[in-house]
């Protein structure tokens, strides 16, 4: 006992401090075992074992003086151990050891996939407007349970694209909702698996051209021409496919004044500069009219003390823009024109 009261005193080692409370279980349980660890799982419920789980199969390295630590709190008895190392095999093995086999695998294929994300992350990975083009055809009372189960903001943009008398239906199914029975949540899950993750998986195999396209933009401008001057001779409609979906330098010229206004305010100016230094003078006054009439002057004279530049510069930093733009984009910032229809969009 006074060594414990040594080791409480001591207080918890700086490593404690970036594991969250369902980390710092998780390593606990896994230092424990399935020997000593057993009682305890047989008190969880099924929703717990699998959060727990989900979180050992994710937790890599752990310091010795962490799980030192965590035993200590746990039973005042300290092990000697140089680290612990959490990973879907490790935790496949603990659980057997516990549960019976079909429940073992049960919780292994929710754990896994990528990033190891349960079924309802996935869910909320899915494009609201496929996802809604699926639950349209499902019962309401049905779609209320899958809604509910999602993130907030996902399953806001579900239901606007929902058809509106099928949404209000939801909405008011989910304000009677009491708990969710556990047998009507796996039923629920078992049939997205099954039906819509399936042939989800198999309709979104990625257009290769989409591919080719983010890796041209990726390019050097003298490289990329090329390249694309020799797809012109050898596969003409892959070049032009290609072309139509690559988000370039020009294309800036279509979006919103007020994108324009935060990509000035988040770029580096000196690229800015270079990247307008090389641009024709319809791009130049994209940016300039973005800008305040003092900042559009002092980015003239920039350019103008430059002198002369390589026209390489030019394009890295055109490049650049192009970056910051598709990041900005990414985050919800600004909205990009999405070059494969006539609509804009928010990526």
């Amino acid at each position: 006992m006074k060594d414990v009261t040594m080791m409480a005193a001591i207080g918890e080692p700086p490593e404690l401090k970036k594991y969250s409370g369902i980390q710092r279980a998780a390593a606990l349980m896994l230092s424990l075992g399935h020997e000593q660890g057993g009682p305890i799982w047989e008190q969880l419920t099924t929703e717990e074992i699998k959060e727990l789980s989900a979180t050992i199969a994710q937790l890599g390295r752990v310091p010795s003086v962490v799980v030192e630590h965590l035993l200590v709190q746990f039973s005042g008895e300290v092990s000697s151990m140089a680290s612990l190392h959490g990973s879907f095999e490790s935790t496949e093995r603990l659980l057997e050891g516990i549960l019976p086999v079909d429940k073992v695998k049960e919780i292994m294929e929710d754990i896994r996939g990528p990033s190891g994300r349960t079924m309802w992350d996935k869910l909320s990975n899915v494009s609201e407007a496929v996802l809604a083009g699926y639950l349209k055809n499902e019962y309401p009372q049905t779609v209320a349970v899958i809604l509910h189960k999602l993130r907030p903001d996902h399953a806001a943009r579900v239901l606007a694209e929902l058809p509106r008398d099928f949404a209000t239906d939801v909405v008011m199914r989910m304000l009677r909702m009491d708990t969710v029975q556990k047998d009507v949540l796996v039923q629920v899950e078992q049939t997205l698996k099954s039906e819509f993750m399936t042939n989800l998986s198999r309709a979104q195999r990625r257009d290769p051209h989409e591919m080719m396209a983010e890796l041209f933009n990726a390019l050097d401008r003298s490289t990329e021409e090329a390249m694309l001057g020799e797809l012109d001779e050898k596969a003409p409609e892959s070049a032009e496919r290609i072309r139509a979906l690559m988000f370039t330098f020009e294309d800036l010229a279509n979006l919103l004044p007020g994108a324009i206004q935060t990509i000035v305010r988040n770029c580096n100016k000196r690229e800015l500069a270079l990247a307008l230094k090389g641009a024709p003078d319809e791009m130049k006054k994209v940016f300039f009219n973005a800008m305040t009439e003092r900042a559009a002057k002092l980015m003239r004279d920039d350019m103008a003390a430059m002198g002369p530049v390589r026209a390489r510069e030019c394009e890295e930093a055109q490049t650049a823009l192009v970056r910051l733009a598709k990041s900005l984009g990414d985050r919800g910032e600004i909205m990009l024109v999405d070059p494969k229809s006539d609509d804009a969009m928010i990526y």
